[in-house]
């Protein structure tokens, strides 16, 4: 079977530029590539709790399950939709 002669840089190449795009178009990595109005509210919970990252991104995921299991998403995206977030 013949070896492919594949470049073992290509990966890191292209997520090199994705990470460029994403700068470019102004969104900044928190755990993912966020928008500036993200960033903002994000800034803003850390500012009211005290949390650090990794505990903002728990009880984030602790928030979302709970309002899953209670049947209250909808409930939950209609108070972001009203508050702007």
């Amino acid at each position: 079977m013949p070896e492919s002669k594949k470049n073992p840089r290509a990966n890191a190449d292209k997520q090199k530029r994705f990470r460029e795009r994403q700068k470019a178009a102004g969104k900044k990595q928190v755990r993912g590539y966020v928008t500036p109005e993200a960033l903002n509210c994000y800034e803003e919970i850390q500012q009211k709790t005290g949390w650090s990252d990794s505990e903002v991104l728990s009880n984030s995921l602790r928030l979302m399950y709970a309002a899953y299991r209670c049947g209250q998403v909808k409930l939950l995206n209609e108070w972001l939709k009203d508050h702007n977030r």
